[in-house]
């Protein structure tokens, strides 16, 4: 009888463990994995190499004007051109690669006093193209030379929902920022992400995603709306879409 209750015993703990063993588990993912998964939900179809297409985004931050971009996009030619109204007028940035050419409500021959007026030159309008394309390519721009896929994702809580959360780098020739992405525990879809100039510090900002919206074959997120790591402090959403207006 003893023995009875001993094997019992040990028997239950097996369980105890075994349970537990995989509990753990299921709360961590391989980090390319996970990866795959996300690009998988949202590129189904391997079209970001190849992505053409022409869309806008409509910024709103509070007590401005909202601000309409035009953005097109020609990943198999290496194009990307973007379009800010302001008012009555509007300012083009077109790349050809590296090649960087600037219009004025359509004239390439700029006066100074208005480049100066609405900052046009080519080193700011590459760090917009840089910022659009990434912000657009997420989460396939992840794959990207100089990106550091951290070994496993998590399981998490954040605000009353569950996400997987995974951490990345980069090669220091490619950037310094530490970003966090988070995607939805069983469809991969990306939810949020964060990024930090100088994690201790608490700095930079996160942006919570909403709604879905199809173009050219991709899932994007269509509503993006920014607050501050440190306090919370709302920033301005930006939306996309396929009309003008």
């Amino acid at each position: 009888m003893k023995i009875n209750i001993l094997n019992k015993k040990y028997f239950c703990l097996a369980i105890v463990f075994s349970v537990t063993f995989f509990w753990i588990q299921a709360q961590t993912i391989e980090g390319q994995q996970l990866l795959n998964n996300a690009i998988h939900y949202h590129d189904p179809n391997d079209v970001w190499k190849t992505f053409k297409s022409s869309f806008y985004l409509i910024a709103q931050r509070p007590d401005k004007e909202s601000r309409l971009t035009a953005l097109n996009f020609d990943q198999a030619q290496s194009q990307f051109e973007f379009t800010q109204y302001e008012n009555e007028n509007y300012w083009t940035a077109h790349f050809k690669s590296e090649q960087c050419r600037l219009f004025f409500n359509g004239i390439e021959e700029i006066p100074k006093e208005t480049r100066e007026a609405y900052g046009l030159n080519c080193e700011r309008m590459t760090r917009y193209r840089d910022y659009y394309t990434y912000l657009m390519g997420l989460p396939m721009k992840l794959k990207d030379p100089g990106t550091q896929i951290a070994s496993e994702g998590v399981l998490v809580e954040r605000e009353g929902s569950t996400y997987w959360k995974l951490k990345v780098t980069y090669d220091p020739k490619v950037g310094s920022d530490t970003w966090y992405f988070y995607f939805d525990p069983t469809t991969f879809a990306l939810k949020l992400y964060q990024f930090f100039h100088e994690e201790s510090k608490n700095d930079g900002e996160y942006i919570i995603l909403e709604e879905e919206i199809e173009i050219g074959g991709i899932l994007m997120p269509k509503k993006r709306s920014w607050y501050q790591n440190s306090n919370h402090k709302y920033l301005g959403t930006d939306r996309l879409s396929k009309t003008k207006y």
